[in-house]
Order: structure tokens, then C-alpha cells, then sequence
């Protein structure tokens, strides 16, 4: 008798719990529970809504910076009273809303068009930065020869293309075509915790393609087959080039040396 009451009072707890979340999350188009003053409800619906909204507002602070509050907000309470997150990490959350953007957002003639990979782009500085994995250098001669030496892309790191010029975007450029060409980055976690990222054009971008998966490869050998690619008719050209490029990813920790 005592189990079946104890059963009927979890039940009940549960659909309460189940009302008051739901409520929270859309309180326009979902009833408070019974026998709660609304002025304590209140109290909690402003703490969720603020607390997430501040959050990913922090969390993509360009688009916030760029988004009228009446349409920010109308994103956020959709958000809110629609996504069903799959993890109840803070640092998740931008995750979660990348995925809100991607495939329940729908379509809104006033979002930008450039909105999503606005969202990526920013995303990864976060993403990057809460990799638990540490960058190992004692395999690594950080004074090794570039061309001679086969060089160690940091692993910390991510290279996207995307159809807009995303480094570009902010108040003072919201463009509402994309360019001919998309825009190459590399964003990676310097030794000093920082996240920094670079522009590729179609050389470097290439490098950084073969630097991925390179195990054995000298720089030299993998600049003579991107020359080769080229039809450069002076594959030195390429070669100088590229150790030029491999030398200022060394500065900013895209490379991290040589094997020993």
C-alpha cells in the first residue's frame, strides 16, 4: 500500500516538474502549474530566459552585436521554447544552437543570409579553446628546418571554408551577396591558451591540406608536389613561397616545428 502511494506521489511530482519545465521554456503557450504564485514564477522564467540568452549572446558576440533586440530576442525565445538540447553543459550550449540554426530554425527573410557560418566561425574560438587535449612538443624540434624536416601541424586545431568572408562580418560590413570565391581560415590554439586564426589563399590552403595528414614528407616534398599541382613553371618560386608561409605559421603556432 505504502509503495503504491509512494508510486502516485512520484507520478505527481513528475507531471508537476513536467508542467513547470514546459512552462518555463514557452510560458505564452503553456499553463503554470496550479497553486503557484505567478509572481514566483516570474522570479524563475526571467532567470532561464536571461541566463541563456545571456549566454549565447556572450557566446557569439558578433551576431549579437549585429542583431536588432527585437529580432534577438524573438530567435532566443524560439530557441528556448523549441530545442531540446542534448546536453545540460553551459559550454555545450553553443553547440546546441549551432544546431537549432542548421535544422529548426527554418527560414526567417530577416535572418542574414550569412547567419549560420557566422555562428560556426565563432563557434570554434569556443570549441577550441575547451579541448582538453594539451599541445606535446617532445617529439617536436621547434627549431627544425622547415623544407628539410618533415613539419608538425598543431593537432589543436580546424581549417573550414565557408561562402562568406565570416572574419570580415560586423556593423560596418553586413554583406548581402557572397564573394566569387569562398573564404579559406585556419583557427587553431596557440601554446599560450589564445586562439588565433588565419586567411588561407589556394597555396596555403593546400599546404595546410597535405600538413594533416603528412607522416612522412619532408616541407620540400610537399611544396614540390603542390608546384607540380600548379604547373609552376619554377617550382623554386613555390618552394620559397611556402617556406615563407610554414615560417609564419610557425610564429603563430599552425605549425609547431619539426619531427625529431
Amino acid at each position: 500500500m505504502n509503495s503504491l502511494s509512494n508510486n502516485n506521489k512520484a507520478e505527481s511530482f513528475k507531471d508537476v516538474q513536467n508542467v513547470f519545465t514546459q512552462h518555463m521554456r514557452d510560458p505564452d503557450n503553456n499553463p503554470a502549474p496550479e497553486g503557484v504564485e505567478d509572481r514566483r514564477l516570474a522570479v524563475y522564467r526571467e532567470l532561464v530566459y536571461n541566463n541563456i540568452q545571456s549566454f549565447i549572446g556572450n557566446s557569439f558576440p558578433v551576431i549579437r552585436k549585429i542583431t536588432a533586440d527585437e529580432q534577438w530576442h524573438e530567435m532566443l525565445r524560439d530557441y528556448v521554447s523549441h530545442h531540446k538540447a542534448h546536453t545540460p553543459l553551459f559550454p555545450k550550449m553553443p553547440q546546441e544552437f549551432i544546431q537549432y540554426l542548421e535544422h529548426e530554425r527554418g527560414e526567417h527573410p530577416e535572418d542574414y543570409p550569412f547567419l549560420l557560418e557566422l555562428a560556426h566561425y565563432e563557434w570554434l574560438e569556443i570549441a577550441l579553446a575547451i579541448d582538453t587535449r594539451d599541445i606535446e612538443l617532445s617529439k617536436i624540434d621547434q627549431n627544425g628546418d622547415l623544407l628539410e624536416g618533415i613539419p608538425v601541424l598543431n593537432r589543436i586545431s580546424m581549417t573550414l571554408a565557408y561562402t562568406w568572408p565570416v572574419h570580415e562580418i560586423g556593423p560596418n560590413n553586413l554583406p548581402t551577396t557572397p564573394p566569387n570565391e569562398k573564404t579559406y581560415i585556419i583557427v587553431c590554439r596557440k601554446q599560450d591558451d589564445e586562439v588565433g586564426f588565419v586567411v588561407l589563399n589556394p597555396v596555403s590552403a593546400k599546404l595546410v591540406e597535405y600538413l594533416q595528414v603528412n607522416e612522412k614528407q619532408t616541407g620540400r616534398e610537399i611544396l614540390t608536389k603542390i608546384a607540380a599541382e600548379l604547373n609552376h613553371p619554377n617550382p623554386e618560386v613555390v618552394i620559397q613561397g611556402g617556406l615563407e608561409i610554414m615560417q609564419g605559421f610557425l610564429i603563430k603556432d599552425i605549425l609547431l616545428g619539426t619531427k625529431k
